[in-house]
This record gives structure tokens, sequence and C-alpha cells, in this order.
């Protein structure tokens, strides 16, 4: 936009305008905000052998339509509304190209500005068949708003899925969030609405106004597909594109299958970006992704975790929510840094042999008036019906499964991820709630399916359809389903009749020991069966053991918190604890804080307590957590079967008066085997049996107990010989010495 005042070439002809070119009607509608069809009247029309040209241009004083090269005025339109209608006629085709020049007074100047009416849709035959049937893979390369140059014109083109709506426009700081000013081409049949604006560039904050089906004008509206936001709590989309980054992580994208099959270590470490560390001498802000990249990366490298799974990044208005209540599911979080830092963040991950999971929140959304809650004035993503569209736990709106459109929305976003920013999987958020139509609701509440059940069945088909999209389109990506219910085959594939995840979470695992480990030792006897039952499915599912957020909130206490006992009983307990699930089936995953011992609930708003790993206590916890983890890598029998029953053996599940296991890890063919034991009594056990299959050494290559971690350094001196004495079924036997609350863990020397 040139805002310029040239005097009128001598040249330009006088073409006076002519009375009549405007019919009242769309003159009344288009000053009130309310002309549906704005490309139809605005712009250069054939009319009786010439052409008439049409403008809405509040406040101007005076335009003209100029050659945009030569200056020469090509017609000088008239007035035909006080508010700002013009129109004008020329007797011959108009060209192609042509710009106005609008004065606004002594006030306002003059300026030169390209005639948004003038160009055509950008949109192909293809794109707008693949919206209309909800199946456009890559839609978020056409809805939004994407710089785009048109006829040699730089600006940017909007786009909006709004199909019930009775007008819509794009409004902003490029023209004062006006909305009379850029009313959108709507194409019918797939209620997808369009301008290209010229001159509106990156940067630029943007919404939609739209005004429903009974003539109501809504609040503004963010753009569902954004790829930048304001930070909160403003709320305007910004103009961006799609994000553009130089990848440098070619040979881990060639690796990932290999690191994220059902055989390969998987120790996760979940991260909330905004409160794992934060700058007190600068306000306590959050890291940015560059900073993250800086400390987190090689952090969680340093304790050998294999991935980082991000709480979710996706923009979000409201920080209580911890991302899980998102707004703009297109948009990296403004909280941290632009998209292209985010895709950098990433990047680095990948080249220190890290990967990165997402967490993903296709379940439900908030009811933020300038989100997606009645976007055209109608329930267009969510529910009509409260007992459909409504979450009765967090207040929130249930998406539509059932609308193609929605589906194609939510889908589009998953993939999105995976193709733009490289991540390796997406753990999926609440799952159970969105397989369940009575979940967390009494009778009456909810509406069962077409065949009388309780299942969503539209629920059911989109998630297996983004599954066989998602593996099918990205090689050895994953997806982790936060599933708490026993519905079959999660982690199994579509064609076979199951949901088609890589992995899903064991949360009756998570439940089972957490209850067992907050009991006093005295009282375990009777608890023994919520440490054994577990193993009864443990192969039913590919299944990650999560202790994660969720556990460290809301009054639950942290992990430390949980354990009974002193503080010494309180460290050994936790760290017996870490073992068994180390050496437990189930890849790992572990909430941040955990790895040293926190004693206070995770709080979003403020840093992990860093300060404590000057305590040893918390430093040898630490010390444990990335010890198991190198075990767990390096060891083939802690990881390679993790998900079938041929890994796994029980030594002794029944000394519940001792509250004592003992199980083998195994691997393939001439992988050695791993004996863990683990006691759960502050009771030291001397010259303790354990029945084994091999004769020979068996060497200690990790005790929770010893005093690098904390512990008393009780131990058996760095292994044990093998007696020819069969005991609890196996042909050799160790005499063991097990430490006070402690997991130890013998691999076979062979």
């Amino acid at each position: 936009m040139t805002r310029t005042a040239p005097p009128r070439p001598p040249t330009a002809p006088d073409l006076p305008p002519k009375a009549g070119l405007t019919d009242a009607a769309d003159v009344a509608a288009l000053v009130a905000s309310d002309h549906r069809d704005p490309f139809g009247v605005l712009g250069p029309h054939p009319a009786a052998g010439g052409t008439v040209l049409r403008c809405f241009r509040p406040d101007a004083a005076a335009i003209e339509a100029i050659d945009p090269d030569s200056g020469v005025v090509l017609a000088a339109l008239e007035r035909r509304h006080p508010d700002g209608v013009f129109d004008g006629r020329i007797d011959a085709p108009f060209p192609a190209r042509y710009r106005l020049r609008i004065d606004y007074g002594a006030a306002g100047g003059v300026w030169e500005v390209e005639d948004p009416y003038r160009f055509p849709s950008s949109f192909g035959e293809l794109d707008l068949h693949l919206l209309g049937e909800g199946t456009h893979l890559e839609l978020y390369e056409r809805l939004g708003a994407h710089p785009r140059t048109l006829d040699g014109v730089d600006g940017t083109v909007f786009a909006v899925w709004a199909p019930n709506a009775r007008r819509v426009a794009v409004v902003g700081d490029f023209n004062r969030w006006d909305g009379r000013l850029h009313p959108m081409r709507l194409h019918p049949g797939i209620g997808v609405w369009e301008i290209f604006l010229p001159g509106i560039g990156p940067g630029a904050t943007y919404k939609f106004e739209i005004r429903g089906p009974d003539g109501t004008l809504l609040p503004p509206k963010t753009d569902p597909f954004a790829f930048r936001a304001e930070h909160p709590p403003a709320t305007a989309s910004i103009v961006h594109g799609l994000p553009r980054y130089d990848w440098d992580d070619a040979a881990w994208m060639d690796s990932r299958a290999a690191a994220q099959r059902r055989d390969a270590p998987i120790s996760v470490y979940e991260v909330h970006p905004g409160s794992w560390r934060r700058v007190p001498e600068e306000g306590d802000r959050p890291l940015s992704w560059r900073e993250l990249g800086d400390q987190l990366i090689p952090y969680a490298v340093g304790l050998g975790f294999t991935h980082i799974e991000l709480m979710p990044i996706s923009e979000f208005p409201f920080d209580g929510s911890w991302g899980y209540q998102p707004i703009g599911l297109y948009a990296p979080t403004s909280r941290f840094g632009p998209p292209e830092d985010f895709a950098g963040f990433v990047d680095r991950c990948h080249r220190a042999g890290l990967g990165v999971l997402l967490d993903w929140v296709p379940g439900h959304f908030p009811t933020d008036e300038h989100g997606l809650a009645r976007f055209d004035g109608t329930a267009l993503y969510e529910h009509a019906d409260p007992r459909q569209g409504m979450h009765q736990d967090w207040g929130t709106l249930i998406y539509n499964y059932g609308r193609a459109e929605v589906r194609n929305f939510l889908l589009g976003n998953a993939l999105f991820w995976l193709d733009r920013f490289h991540v390796d999987g997406l753990r999926v958020d609440a799952v159970a709630s969105m397989l369940y139509l009575d979940y967390s609701r009494k009778a009456g509440e909810w509406v069962p399916n077409r065949f009388g059940g309780r299942e969503n069945l539209e629920a059911v088909d989109f998630l297996r359809q983004t599954n066989v999209e998602v593996f099918g389109r990205h090689q050895g990506v994953t997806t982790v389903a936060e599933e708490s219910t026993a519905w079959p085959a999660v982690s199994r594939p579509a064609h076979l009749g199951g949901l088609g995840f890589g992995y899903k979470w064991n949360m009756g695992w998570m439940n089972d020991t957490l209850r067992y480990m907050q009991k006093d030792p005295i009282h375990r006897t009777w608890h023994h069966s919520d440490l054994t039952f577990g193993l009864l499915y443990a192969f039913s599912e590919n299944f990650v053991l999560p202790l994660s957020h969720d556990e460290v909130v809301h009054g639950k206490g942290s992990m430390l918190g949980k354990m009974p006992g002193d503080d010494w009983q309180k460290f050994a307990n936790l760290r017996a604890f870490y073992g068994f699930m180390w050496a437990h089936p189930g890849k790992k995953l572990l909430f941040m804080g955990g790895e040293f011992a926190q004693p206070a609930e995770w709080s979003h708003d403020r840093s992990l307590d860093w300060h404590l790993l000057g305590d040893e206590r918390h430093a040898g916890m630490q010390r444990l957590i990335g010890d198991l983890n190198r075990l767990y890598r390096e060891v083939p029998a802690l990881h390679a079967r993790d998900c079938e029953p041929e890994g796994f053996a029980w030594i002794d599940a029944s000394n519940s008066t001792d509250s004592i296991l003992a199980w083998l890890r195994l691997g393939h063919d001439g992988d050695r085997p791993v004996l863990a034991v683990s006691n759960f009594t502050p009771v030291p056990r001397q010259g303790y049996r354990i029945g084994v299959p091999h004769g020979g050494r068996w060497i200690e290559r990790l005790n929770t107990d010893a005093a690098g971690y904390g512990g008393s350094g009780l131990g058996n001196f760095g292994g044990v010989e093998a007696e020819a004495s069969p005991w609890h079924g196996q042909p050799h036997s160790l005499l063991l010495t097990l430490p006070p609350l402690a997991t130890v863990l013998f691999e076979w020397a062979g």
C-alpha cells in the first residue's frame, strides 16, 4: 500500500460516472455489513457493453481507478451512499490490472491501493472438492492465512470454513478492525469463505468477523488454522504462513523407526515447557525454545532418556489449563517463541538423538467466545445437544466426530505436526472420554449410539482413521493413547479391529503400584497383589508405564511425598519403586521433577526446585534415574521384549509375608537374562535364596540402596555365584543380600 498524492495526468480520459449503476438493496447490505456476496457487487463487472467498478470505502472523499503503471485515470467513481459506496463506468472492458487512488480529505491524505475485489479465487477445483467432502489431508495449506503473490502483487489469502454464516469479513490492525471493509467470497456448497488482501504480510494481526445465520454479529473469532497467535491474554491471530525451517535431522529421520519400535528402549521425560526452569532475574519468565534447546536437551540426554514428551503446546488462552484446553491447534504457543524456534528445538533434539512426542488434544476445546464455540453462529465443531457436546468434568465442548469437516480439521492437524515440525509421535489425551458416550455422565445425561450402546462409534472411526493415516504417511512415527479403561486392542492395528495406536499408557499399573507404595511397609503384606495383578494383562497392549504430571498435582502429593516413613525411608521407597518400574515390562515415562525427588507438588506457574540438587539425597536420586536409563538401554533383556510375554518370567510372586518379589527379564536368543528382586520392607535380608535358570556368575548391575544414590550401601559385592541347588522351580539358586527398601538387578555373566 503506497501513500501518494500525484497530480492527475493531463491525458486522463474524462469518464463521468453514470447514475443508477448500483442497486439500492446492494448498497444497503454493504453499508450494514450484511452482504452475502460482496464479490458479486464489488470490483469490476460487465454492464451493457462496458464495465462498472464498485468500491466500498467508508470515510473516503473521492476514489479514482488508475492505471498502475502510468497513473492515468481509468474511471472517477461517484459516491452512491454517504457511508462510502462508490461506482463508476467505462464503455469498454475494464483492464485486468488497476489500482485505486483514494482521497480521505485533508486529515487522511491520498492513498494508492490494490483493490481486493479484482482478484479471482485462489482455490482450484480439486481443493474445493476435497474440502467439500472433508478429505483434504493438507487442508492447512489452503485454509488459514497464507502470504502469496497473485498477479505480481504481494498479499495474504485468508480462508475460513463457516458454512452457516450469513457473512464473513477479515478484520485486523490493517483495517482498524472495521468489518465493513473486507467481506469475503463464499464458495457455495462447501461453506468456505476466502479473500486475497493485497499488501498484507507476515506480522499483521487479524480475526474473522462473522454474522450468524440469524443476522447476529458474533464476537470476532480467531482463525482455527492460524499458524501463529498473540501472546495470551491477547487473542488475535497473526499472519505467518506455513512454518519454514531448514532441517538438519536427516540421520534421525532415517533411523527413528528403529528407535520407536516395540523392541526399542523407550524412556520418556515428560515436560511442561513453561515451568521446567524459569529465569528469576527477568520476572521469573519461562525459557524460550532456544533456551530450552540449550538447557533441556543436554539435561535429558545426560540422564539417558530416549524421548522428551511435551505437554500441549498448541496455543491456549489459560495458563492453568496446562495447554489441555487449546484454542489454536495449528499454532505453537507464542509463550516460548515463533514457530520456527519450535522447529529448531525439535531439530536440535533429533541431532542429539532425542525423540519428541507431543501431547495432542482432539477430545475437547474450551468455550472462549473467540474460539471454536458456535463458530459461525451454530454448533459447528461441537454437538448442539449438551448431552453429546459438553464435557461434564471440564466445562469444555466435545468435537462432533460425525461431521466430515470436523474430522478433517483434526486429522489434518495431526498430520500437520508430523509434517511441518518433524515430531516423532502424538500422545493422544483423554482417549477414554472420546470412546464412551456416557463418560462421566449419569443415566439420562447421554445419547446412545445408533445401536443403543455407549460407544462413540464416530470417535472410534476417527481414531482409527487418524492412526492409519499417521502411520501410513510418516515413516517411523508412533502414537500413544492415554486410555484408562479396559477397551480392547487399543494398540493393535486398525485392520485387525484395533484402534491402531502404537502404545497405550498403563493406567491400571500406575494406580495399583502407587496405591501399594503409599502403604506403610507393615501393611504391604495384605496388598501384595497390587504389584502382581498387572502381569495378568501386561502384554495385552503395547504398554507405557506412566508416572505423569497427573500424579503430582491437585493434592496428590509429589512422588516423594507419596512415600511413607521418615525422610530416609521416603527416599529409599522411591528408589526401590523406580528400580521396580524400570525392571518391569513396558516402556517408561517420568514427569519432570520426579527424577530428583522434588518434595513439593508440581505447580505450572513456577520453576522446578533445582536448588535441591545441592542435597546429596536428591542428587543421588537423579544419578539413579540416569543409571536406570543407561542400563535399560544397554541390556536387551530389559527392553527387547517389553511387550511380549516371552520377555518376562516370575521367579517368586508369592512372598507377601516378606513383601519380596523376584522375576526375570528375558531378551531374544543370545541375550543374557536379568534377575530383578525388590524388597519393599525396611528389613535387610541376608542369605535370601532365589532360584535362577543358569549356573555361573550373576553380576549385580544396579542396587537402589547403593551409597552413591543415598542408600545404606548394603549389597552383594558386585555379584554372586550360582549354586547347583534347585529353588523356585529353577535348576540353580543364588544366596543374596537384599538391602532394605531396595530393588537389585543382576545380569547373568554367561
